[in-house]
C-alpha cells in the first residue's frame, strides 16, 4: 500500500475510483481517500495539497456525469404511476430544498446516485446543481481526508495501523450518517 501512495499514478487512480463511485456504490472511493489521507500525514505521500482538490474535483465530475445521464434519459420513459409520483416528488423536493438534498446525498451512496440522476432527469437547472455539487464535493473530500489524516497524525510511526483505524472509523461514521439521514427523512 505504501508503494501505491508513492506512485505518480495515485491521483489518477483515486480520481477514477471516485468517478466510478458516482455510478457504482460498491467502488470503495471513500475508503481509498481515507487511507490515502492517513498515509499522507504519516508518510508524507501522497500530498494532501493534491489529494484534497483531486478528490473534490473527481466527486464533482462524477456527480455531474450522473446528472447529465439523468438529463439525457429524462422522464419520458416512465409509464408506471408509482414511478411518476416518485419523479414528481423528486422534482418538488429539489425545487424546495435543493441545497440540503444535494449536500446530504453526497454522503449517502444510493441517495447520491438517485438525487443526481433525478436532478438531471427532472430538468433541475445545471447552473444551480453545479455549485451545490462542488460544495458537496469539497466538503466530502475534506471530511474523508481529515478522518484519514487524523489517524495518520496519531500513528506516524505505524502508518498501516493509522490506515486501518481511519478506515474503520470512516466506515462507522458512514453507517452513522446513513442511519441519521434515514431516520430524519422518514
Amino acid at each position: 500500500m505504501l508503494g501505491v501512495a508513492n506512485s505518480p499514478w495515485v491521483y489518477l487512480v483515486t480520481s477514477l475510483l471516485i468517478i466510478a463511485d458516482a455510478f457504482l456504490v460498491v467502488v470503495p472511493s471513500e475508503t481509498a481517500v481515507v487511507a490515502l489521507g492517513a498515509l499522507a500525514l504519516s508518510t508524507g505521500t501522497p500530498s494532501l495539497w493534491m489529494l484534497v482538490p483531486v478528490t473534490a474535483a473527481s466527486a464533482t465530475l462524477g456527480d455531474t456525469l450522473c446528472f447529465l445521464i439523468g438529463r439525457r434519459v429524462g422522464t419520458g420513459w416512465i409509464r408506471h404511476a408509482r414511478l411518476a409520483r416518485a419523479v414528481e416528488f423528486a422534482r418538488a423536493t429539489l425545487s424546495r430544498r435543493a441545497a440540503s438534498v444535494i449536500l446530504t446525498a453526497r454522503y449517502v451512496p444510493f441517495a447520491r446516485i438517485a438525487v443526481n440522476l433525478s436532478a438531471g432527469a427532472t430538468g433541475f437547472s445545471y447552473r444551480r446543481f453545479l455549485p451545490l455539487s462542488l460544495i458537496a464535493g469539497v466538503g466530502w473530500a475534506l471530511f474523508n481526508v481529515f478522518v484519514g489524516a487524523s489517524f495518520g497524525a496519531l500513528f506516524p510511526e505505524q502508518p498501516l495501523l493509522g490506515v486501518v483505524l481511519a478506515v474503520v472509523v470512516a466506515i462507522g461514521l458512514g453507517v452513522l450518517i446513513d442511519t441519521v439521514v434515514a431516520r430524519t427523512t422518514r
